[in-house]
């Protein structure tokens, strides 16, 4: 088994309050998770015939819309 080593920011301190979490078990499930997240994103990502530009076009375009609409 691989050990990690964590850095907790400042912000989130108050976790060393909680003894009774096992944050081995609490991480190691949300690293799965994302994990698993990234492993679809790139299955569905491999199946895709956009281009890099056509991705950054298309991205380009949602964040211009978004900026209008929440603005």
């Amino acid at each position: 088994m691989t050990k990690i080593d964590i850095e907790i920011p400042e912000n989130l301190e108050f976790i060393r309050r909680m003894p009774n979490v096992n944050w081995t078990v609490l991480v190691s499930k949300m690293l799965r998770e994302k994990l698993s997240e990234i492993e679809e994103i790139k299955k569905i990502a491999a199946k895709s015939k956009l281009t890099e530009k056509d991705v950054e076009e298309l991205s380009n375009e949602i964040n211009e819309n978004a900026a209008r609409h929440y603005l």
